[in-house]
């Protein structure tokens, strides 16, 4: 193995879970993230699937993320009545589903990365990346600069480095506004290790209820016009409540009650995606995560995919001796998966897709598609070679 020196853009879930692997592959990282500090996006959370779960383990960040947030082992799947249409076991012992704040679970990996001695810059904003032959650059707006062998895009959807390579891609609206929040006052929904979906008329619900009594939340109510940036900004709680919940009061369900119990901690932004063939990659310069192919967030798999980036790429640059080769196989391996999913979870978004939230939920939990193939490919201990379209286990 060659190591690498890799200028990781983006400090979030994507790119510190990145530097990790690529730190624990014997690669030079650094991270360069525009945040002032860890706390990117600390109002939403996000559910890590069984999948993402196996990720964590591969650059053994598992422990440090299962001290935060609430297990959950089962999804109720409700109509718009209120009648109970599944109920399905999550992940199992190991690979438990876990419900944490996404902000928690960004500075539990950054606090991982800097453990391991890997830099983590904050306050550092892209401005632009010159690549050549011998190298690629990073010119920051404060005037500094940093020089590696490849650069890794982790800065999500609206990323600065997928602009530098392929200005032309742009995510699109993808049918839905997402409201989420949290209230330690919404009436007793039963076991606190089960989330409940419910399928309602006007919006797509899901809950789950803490340890301490905390009850977390989104709704996806479709809309033909995504928010404006200046609606998200200056919107209150109070308006996006009183918005909400004579929504949500069409059906028999609880759920319009936990949404009118819910404080100043309710917030809103658009479902975008990106669409299929978005490039990835030019020269030394590669994309991951959401910066790659967002989805929107009907699956629940946008984090866990982040981290199936992180493990894929590592051990393509530490098993195949050409950056370049490196690069080509691990967009083989995971472009197909991550389109799959942006397709599947578009289409639920837009009412295309009607496959069910438990069908998808016990996919989710065994990795498919990919099922064992995808154990396989995530193995640390692997060699990626093996797992290549075509390979026949012998090189």
């Amino acid at each position: 193995m060659a190591v690498a020196r890799v200028l990781v853009v983006g400090g979030g879930i994507a790119g510190t879970a990145t530097a990790l692997a690529l730190h624990k592959a014997g690669h030079d990282v650094t991270v360069y993230e525009a945040h002032p500090d860890s706390a990117e996006d600390i109002g939403a959370f996000l559910t890590l699937a069984g999948n993402g779960m196996r990720a964590l383990a591969q650059f053994d960040a598992a422990a440090a993320v299962t001290a935060l947030g609430f297990p959950l082992t089962s999804m109720r799947v409700l109509d718009a009545t209120g009648a109970e249409t599944a109920h399905v076991p999550l992940g199992d012992p190991v690979l438990r589903y876990r419900c944490l704040r996404r902000g928690e679970l960004n500075a539990a990996l950054q606090a991982e990365a800097t453990g391991r001695g890997i830099g983590v810059r904050h306050g550092v904003r892209l401005a632009s990346v010159e690549d050549g032959p011998d190298g690629v650059t990073a010119r920051f707006t404060d005037g500094s600069a940093a020089r590696g062998d490849l650069l890794v895009g982790a800065d999500g959807v609206h990323s600065t480095v997928r602009r530098a390579i392929a200005p032309t891609a742009q995510p699109v609206y993808a049918g839905q506004r997402v409201y989420y929040g949290y209230t330690g006052t919404a009436p007793a929904t039963g076991d606190t290790a089960c989330i409940t979906m419910v399928r309602g008329s006007t919006a797509a619900f899901g809950h789950a209820t803490s340890p301490t009594g905390q009850t977390y939340w989104f709704a996806r109510v479709s809309s033909g016009e995504p928010l404006s940036a200046d609606e998200i900004a200056r919107g209150t709680a109070a308006g996006r409540r009183d918005l909400l919940v004579p929504l949500l009061r069409k059906d028999p369900t609880p759920v319009a009650d936990i949404v009118a119990a819910t404080a100043d901690e309710l917030m809103v932004t658009n479902a975008t995606e990106l669409p299929p063939g978005t490039p990835w990659r030019s020269g030394r310069v590669l994309l991951v995560g959401d910066a790659a192919h967002a989805a929107s967030p009907a699956t629940g798999q946008g984090a866990s995919m982040a981290l199936e980036d992180a493990v894929v790429l590592a051990k393509c640059l530490r098993d195949v001796p050409d950056h370049a080769r490196a690069l080509t196989l691990y967009e083989s391996l995971r472009r197909p998966r991550t389109e799959h999913n942006t397709a599947v979870s578009g289409g639920i978004s837009r009412g295309t897709h009607t496959s069910s939230p438990a069908a998808r939920a016990s996919a989710a939990g065994s990795g498919s598609p990919g099922g064992d193939d995808l154990a396989r490919l995530l193995d640390w201990n692997t060699d990626i070679r093996d797992c290549a379209p075509g390979a026949t286990g012998s090189r």
